[in-house]
C-alpha cells in the first residue's frame, strides 16, 4: 500500500468520526442530510460484500467494518436517537434520481457480468453522487455549521489523494480501472469549488456556486 492510499484511507475516516463526534457532542444532526448518509451506507454495504468470501488482510477487513459500522450508526443517529433535530424540511434531494440511473449504468458498464461485480461497480458509481444531497441542503439553507465544512473537506480530500493513488499505481504497477477512475474523477469534480475556498477563503465556502457564511 503505498502512502496516498494510506492518507486517503485516513482522510476518509477522519471525515466519518468528525460527523459521528459532531452529531453525538451537540446531541443535533442538524444541518446533516440524512439522504446523503443513507446513500453511503448503501455504497459501502454492496462495495464491501466481498467480506462474506474472501480475505485479504486484516487492514482491509478492520477498514472494511468500520466504514459499514460508522455509516450505520450515522443513520441512526439522525433517524432514530436524534431524530427531533433532523432538518427533513431542506434535506429534499429525490435520491430515486441518483439511485435508479446509476443502478442501470451499473448493469451496462461493469468489468465483470455477476453479483458482486454489478454491486461493487453500483457502490463505486453511487459514491460519486453520494455527497449531492448534503450539497444541495446546504445550497437552499444557505449555511453551514464549520464542522460540517471540515467534514466535506476530508471528504474532498480523500478522494483527491485516491486519484493521486491511481495515477501513481498506473506509473509503477501499470494498474488501470476506467470505471473508478472516472467515478473519482466525477466526484473530485464535485467538491472543487467547495474545497478552493475552504483552504483560500477560510469561513467563506461555495456550493453550486452559491456562497455562505459557516456559523
Amino acid at each position: 500500500m503505498n502512502i496516498f492510499r494510506l492518507t486517503g484511507d485516513l482522510s476518509h475516516l477522519a471525515a466519518i468520526i468528525i460527523l459521528l463526534l459532531k452529531i453525538w457532542k451537540t446531541r443535533s444532526c442538524a444541518g446533516i442530510s440524512g439522504k446523503s448518509q443513507i446513500l453511503f451506507a448503501l455504497v459501502f454495504t454492496t462495495r464491501y460484500l466481498d467480506l462474506l468470501t474472501s480475505f485479504i488482510s486484516l487492514y482491509n477487513t478492520t477498514m472494511k467494518v468500520i466504514y459499514i459500522g460508522c455509516s450505520y450508526a450515522t443513520v441512526y443517529l439522525i433517524y432514530l436517537k436524534f431524530k427531533a433535530t433532523y432538518d427533513g424540511n431542506h434535506d429534499t434531494f429525490r435520491v430515486e434520481f441518483l439511485v435508479v440511473p446509476v443502478g442501470g449504468l451499473a448493469f451496462l458498464v461493469n468489468h465483470d457480468f455477476s453479483p458482486l461485480e454489478i454491486l461493487w461497480t453500483f457502490s463505486i458509481y453511487l459514491e460519486s453522487v453520494a455527497i449531492l444531497p448534503q450539497l444541495f441542503m446546504i445550497s437552499k439553507t444557505g449555511e453551514a455549521e464549520t464542522i460540517t465544512t471540515h467534514y466535506l473537506f476530508f471528504l474532498g480530500l480523500y478522494r483527491a489523494l485516491y486519484l493521486i493513488n491511481w495515477i501513481w499505481r498506473f506509473y509503477l504497477e501499470g494498474f488501470f480501472d476506467m470505471i473508478a477512475i472516472v467515478a473519482g474523477v466525477v466526484q473530485t469534480i464535485l467538491y472543487c469549488d467547495f474545497f478552493y475556498l475552504y483552504v483560500t477563503k477560510g469561513e467563506t465556502c461555495c456550493i453550486f456556486g452559491t456562497f455562505y457564511k459557516t456559523q
